[in-house]
């Protein structure tokens, strides 16, 4: 007898519309992890307490910059007395668990990856790559030394494509950007598992550099589990470029968290943001912002737009669920959009901030949110100092009715989203039970969704799909438990069964499923993660149990099959029989539902017979084909297909 062992169905995939790969993982949940028991992805590797954290004692000290390829080994300890400029399109390398000590000493030491080189800083979660200040455990302060720049060959929208990283003397060590032939997918070396701390030097007043500085940085540079720590100035800061990145944690750095200018246009997800109450940058020369973003620094119409996409960021901000009420002066929003900025802003939390949650700033940027290149969506502001929303003077747009238009949620309390939010040390960052972060994400915009996968996965399989349950008047129920392989994090599950089959839990992976009457019975698995769902089906058929022998049956009816198969006019159904006699075949579809009966209580002789089932008038899917007889019955699928 040949039976149906399992049909997956529904796979739906997103790609991209453009050249990219897909990049967004598509959430249920909003802010930057997922509910327990989902580990968060910060563990082992980040550093909550650098201030106090032993670091060994160095091994080799670098004095000078790196014009040829390099590699610092696992095991070494590098104190670098230099502004060490990595030249000559030359590579350092740098292997996991090295410690890199910045000189205090030295003026402004740094690493500053120059055009055409690389940096390649590859820790593990275990070991990572850590770059923090040579002071002793307690007298560590940001700016202790430079920080990291990379500087790359991507677009800008600087006149001319060419600009330098400010602070720095003017030189081709500093440039970024070219004047022609720009590279997209330009290649400054590859950061993972790696912490920055103690970064930032002020050359001068408002010119500093950040803990990572990135200028016109391409794509093909790698930027993933990178943790910036009381950083004097930004603590990251992308001027132009594409560079996408994933897994950033800003933790109580004094000046911006995220900064972008002269239209940088990657695409960043899941970034964590600390602000600490008593650091903040000076309100006289700048305020410090969670996100701070312009196209330039006029707010001209200069292309490339600044126009990068976030989602899934958190942010903590210096009021920490009310139990600060006067944070240092400088601090303001948790994102800051300006100077004719298209940022685009996903399914975040903003959290505590010390006067707004979002400022639309300026006309300009109210014209691009009207206009839908401006996009702030979906998003949490909650425990907000005076209102959600600071609308200026400009009067385009009325700023909170557009919040609220956009899918976004304003609470006035910040309690009960996160589990521990404002513990330094020990930090839960997860959403909370029955938090509103746990869902609400959404990737349907366009802008998000074309460079966003398809994460959800329904996968459902049993063992026995054939069984015989009464011998015609009596019914023995049957059970079963499905094998089935789902999504992590996912958003929902769902079971439906067709008639005579039951369930014991609708959104269980794995429930107990009984049936106890005769004929096709299906199973549906749906599974939704983001925006995205699949569906599997498990068949199982059931017939009367007969008091004959399977040999005998097998040996009545044999060789069944379809021709063609799949089918698009007609299909010829042929099988064997052993003797003379009469049989039924009919037509089910997917649900059990008889659509057709091809021959009812027909005799055939023994031998090879046939019959034609017209499939023109079917529609496409998946249907079952049974042919009964004295002794029993058999089942094959057809596929239709036009």
């Amino acid at each position: 007898m040949k039976k149906i062992l399992f049909t997956s169905l529904g796979a739906l995939f997103f790609g991209a519309s453009f050249a990219q790969s897909p990049f967004f993982t598509k959430t249920c949940y909003r802010g930057a992890f997922a509910p327990a028991p989902t580990p968060m992805w910060t563990d082992t590797w980040t550093e909550w307490d650098p201030q106090n954290k032993v670091y060994p004692a160095p091994t080799q000290t670098i004095t000078g910059n790196i014009t040829s390829n390099t590699t610092w080994n696992t095991g070494q300890v590098i104190l670098l007395s230099a502004q060490c400029f990595i030249k000559n399109n030359s590579v350092l390398t740098i292997q996991p668990g090295v410690v890199v000590l910045g000189d205090k000493n030295t003026v402004g030491a740094g690493i500053f990856v120059t055009k055409g080189s690389q940096l390649i800083a590859n820790g593990t979660v275990t070991a990572p790559i850590v770059f923090t200040s040579n002071q002793a455990p307690g007298n560590r302060t940001g700016g202790d030394w430079g920080g990291i720049i990379l500087l790359g060959k991507a677009n800008n929208n600087t006149p001319g494509g060419i600009n330098n990283i400010e602070g720095l003397p003017i030189s081709a060590d500093t440039e970024y950007g070219v004047a022609s032939g720009a590279d997209d997918n330009d290649n400054s070396g590859s950061l993972r598992y790696v912490r920055i701390e103690f970064a930032g030097y002020a050359y001068q007043q408002d010119k500093e550099i950040n803990s990572l500085t990135m200028g016109a940085v391409g794509r093909g540079t790698t930027l993933e589990y990178v943790q910036a720590s009381f950083g004097l100035d930004d603590a990251f800061e992308w001027f132009g470029g594409t560079v996408n990145a994933k897994y950033l944690v800003s933790f109580r750095c004094l000046d911006d968290d995220f900064d972008t200018d002269f239209g940088y246009s990657g695409n960043v997800q899941f970034g964590l943001v600390v602000r600490d109450p008593n650091l903040a940058d000076n309100p006289s020369i700048s305020t410090s912002e969670a996100f701070e973003s312009d196209n330039n620094a006029t707010g001209t119409a200069a292309t490339p737009k600044t126009s990068a996409l976030f989602s899934n960021i958190t942010v903590i901000g210096p009021l920490r669920g009310g139990s600060v009420t006067t944070p240092a002066s400088g601090h303001r929003r948790g994102a800051r959009i300006r100077r004719n900025s298209e940022l685009k802003i996903f399914n975040s939390i903003f959290m505590d901030n010390a006067t707004r949650g979002v400022f639309i700033d300026g006309s300009a940027c109210e014209t691009n949110a009207n206009a839908g290149t401006l996009k702030f969506k979906h998003n949490i502001l909650a425990g907000y100092g005076q209102r959600a929303t600071e609308s200026g003077t400009f009067g385009i747009i009325n700023t909170n009715t557009f919040v609220v238009a956009q899918g976004n949620d304003t609470l006035k309390l910040s309690s009960g989203i996160l589990v521990t939010p404002y513990n330094y040390t020990s930090p839960d960052y997860r959403p909370a039970a029955g938090s509103i972060a746990l869902s609400g994400a959404s990737f349907t915009d366009a802008v998000i969704s074309s460079v966003s996968g398809n994460t959800a996965v329904a996968i459902a399989s049993i063992g026995a799909t054939s069984v015989c349950i009464g011998d015609g008047t009596t019914i023995t129920p049957y059970s079963f438990v499905p094998s089935t392989t789902v999504s992590s994090g996912y958003c929902s599950l769902n079971w439906t069964a067709s008639a005579g089959l039951s369930i014991s839990n609708a959104t269980l992976q794995n429930p107990s499923f009984t049936v106890s009457t005769i004929g096709i019975h299906t199973a549906t698995l749906s599974v939704m993660n983001g925006d995205a769902t699949q569906t599997s089906v498990v068949t199982i058929e059931t017939y009367t149990c007969l008091n004959v022998g399977i040999t005998e049956l097998n040996a009545a009816l044999s060789n069944v099959q379809l021709v063609p198969n799949p089918a698009s006019e007609n299909s010829t159904i042929q099988f064997h029989a052993t003797r003379s006699g009469e049989v039924s075949i009919v037509l089910f579809d997917l649900s059990g539902k008889l659509v057709n009966t091809i021959v009812s209580n027909t005799s055939v002789n023994s031998g090879t017979n046939e019959f034609t089932i017209n499939t023109t008038e079917l529609e496409n899917g998946i249907y079952f084909v049974q042919v009964n007889n004295e002794f029993g019955k058999t089942t094959t699928k057809l596929v239709v297909q036009h």
